[in-house]
């Protein structure tokens, strides 16, 4: 018996949920500080004074990722 190879019936083990929620947490985080920080950069090299880019590039990774935290919570 060759123990190199693992058995193909065994299914990986689940991962914890709390592993589970801190990345999505940390993806949410992320995501939207990266948006706000484009929106952000994009305004002041565009000169705008009202923070049109940084308010629609948030709301819009917040939409986005509010809608792929609830698809993936739904698995």
């Amino acid at each position: 018996m060759d123990q190199g190879h693992s058995d193909p019936k065994k299914q990986p083990k689940p991962s914890s949920p709390y592993l589970k929620y801190s990345q999505l947490g940390i993806q949410l985080v992320l995501t939207i500080g990266l948006a706000a920080w484009g929106g952000y950069a994009l305004d002041k090299y565009l000169g705008l004074k009202f923070p049109a880019f940084l308010l629609a590039f948030v709301l819009l990774s917040f939409g986005g990722s509010m809608w792929w935290l609830l698809r993936s919570l739904n698995d």
